[in-house]
C-alpha cells in the first residue's frame, strides 16, 4: 500500500513538472502559477449563452511566461505587484506596472504574457467573462502547422 501512494504521489509529481515545463513560453522560464479565486454564475446571457464571470490571481516569478493563447470571453485584468509585460493580437507589447489595468476582447490572440523582471516576481488579477459550458478559459494557441 505504501509503495502504492510513494509510486501516484511521484507520477503526480512528475506530471505536475510536465505541466509546468508545458507552459514555459519563449524560452523566458516556468509558465505562471493560476488560483482561482472565485467561478460566479452571471445573471446576464454572454452571446445568448449562460455566463460566468471567473476570477484568477496570476503570479509570474522572474523571468516567467505564458505560451500563447486565448480566451473564450473578454478578460479584464489589474496588475497587482510588479511589472508585467502583455500584448494582444499584433499590437506592440506594453509593460504594464502596479495599478495599470488591461482589456482582452473574446479569442483575440494573447501573444506576450510574462514577468520582465529579473528579479521581483509579478501578481495579475484576471476576470473571465466566459460561456458557463467552456470546455476551459484558456486555450493554448496552436504552432503554424499543428
Amino acid at each position: 500500500m505504501t509503495r502504492t501512494l510513494l509510486t501516484l504521489a511521484a507520477g503526480a509529481a512528475l506530471g505536475a513538472g510536465a505541466l509546468a515545463l508545458a507552459q514555459t513560453g519563449h524560452g523566458h522560464g516556468m509558465g505562471p502559477t493560476v488560483r482561482t479565486l472565485s467561478a460566479v454564475d452571471v445573471g446576464e446571457p454572454l452571446d445568448g449563452k449562460p455566463a460566468r464571470a471567473t476570477t484568477l490571481e496570476v503570479t509570474f516569478e522572474p523571468g516567467a511566461s505564458s505560451v500563447p493563447h486565448r480566451h473564450p470571453g473578454p478578460v479584464f485584468g489589474y496588475v497587482l505587484e510588479g511589472e508585467y509585460e502583455w500584448a494582444i493580437d499584433d499590437r506592440p507589447a506594453r509593460i504594464l506596472k502596479v495599478g495599470d489595468t488591461f482589456y482582452e476582447p473574446t479569442m483575440c490572440l494573447h501573444r506576450v504574457s510574462r514577468n520582465p523582471s529579473k528579479k521581483g516576481r509579478t501578481r495579475v488579477l484576471a476576470i473571465v467573462l466566459h460561456p458557463h459550458d467552456a470546455k476551459g478559459i484558456v486555450i493554448p494557441e496552436k504552432a503554424k502547422g499543428e
